[in-house]
């Protein structure tokens, strides 16, 4: 990635300063949508087995695994299962080979016109990115969230949630998604740094200090590359063979919280996959979570 492009998230970091400290809906490249505010909820799972939720849909059922090493989006999911939070909420987001989306409180009595994924319970959730353990594959249930620009620490959604359908990549194409990984990887951590001197950076500004700019960019560069050097980007052989034989969503790993994988239901998954959508890509016909159950 060239210099320059760096220097302009300098300046979006300081077009974003204010964007932060306000509640406001935001959309990463992809479209995973959420809401950024502010705190976490806390509950506790007593036993050591990965617990396991129920979503009856009015397509089916499918039973959801959840991971105990992201035991915040773990406890999260169970408390708002337990609440009856998911019951009669939408898959109000379908992407055919791509992913379904629900979890926004606002599409439980929508109208067909309304543009929904901004809803949310009123908080945010810490990042819990267990990579390369946890990844983009096929079935994995994974945190909505606002995009780094707005959301540097990448905090995910209290309620919206996605679950990966993806492609099936031929080995060949592997080799530009990593590329594009490490591209992405490190303007993530760059955007971080960045965020870190937002009071620096708009006081350059503010007196127009090229000078100072530029050398505070060579300085987050080198930052960065050292960084990332120590934690590279790289494909597993897991990820490569899942991948390439079962499919999923390589371009979002290590950039969202995966919290869980589909364990039964997955040709329920695919059939609302399937759906016909319209405007936002919202189902014609509403697919909806009757009940969410822990097991």
């Amino acid at each position: 990635m060239r210099n320059r492009h760096y220097l302009l998230s300098l300046a979006l970091v300081l077009i974003t300063t204010v964007a932060c400290s306000i509640k406001s809906n935001s959309e990463t490249s992809d479209g995973i949508k959420s809401n950024q505010q502010s705190s976490t909820p806390s509950t506790t799972v007593s036993n050591n087995s990965n617990p396991r939720v129920k979503l009856e849909t009015s397509m089916g059922d499918i039973i959801i695994e959840l991971y105990n090493d992201t035991p915040k989006h773990r406890d999260n999911f169970l408390k708002l299962a337990r609440e009856g939070y998911y019951d009669g909420l939408l898959f109000h987001r379908v992407i055919k080979n791509f992913m379904i989306q629900g979890g926004d409180p606002e599409s439980k009595n929508a109208t067909p016109d309304v543009q929904l994924g901004g809803g949310d319970p009123g908080y945010t959730i810490e990042a819990e990115i267990v990579y390369p353990t946890h990844f983009h594959k096929r079935g994995a249930l994974a945190a909505a969230r606002t995009g780094d620009q707005v959301n540097p620490e990448r905090r995910s959604s209290g309620s919206q949630f996605y679950i990966v359908t993806g492609n099936v990549y031929p080995q060949d194409q592997l080799a530009g998604l990593q590329q594009q990984l490490e591209g992405a990887a490190k303007q993530a951590i760059f955007n971080r740094l960045a965020s870190e001197h937002r009071s620096e950076i708009q006081q350059m500004y503010q007196s127009n200090d090229q000078a100072g700019l530029n050398a505070l960019q060579q300085q987050l560069i080198a930052a960065m590359e050292a960084e990332y050097a120590a934690n590279p980007a790289s494909l597993t052989q897991e990820q490569i063979t899942a991948y390439t034989t079962v499919g999923g969503a390589p371009h979002l790993d290590n950039q969202y919280t995966v919290y869980g994988e589909v364990v039964e239901g997955m040709d329920v998954v695919d059939q609302i996959q399937n759906v016909a959508t319209g405007r936002a890509d919202r189902p014609v016909k509403d697919v909806r979570i009757i009940k969410a159950t822990v097991l």
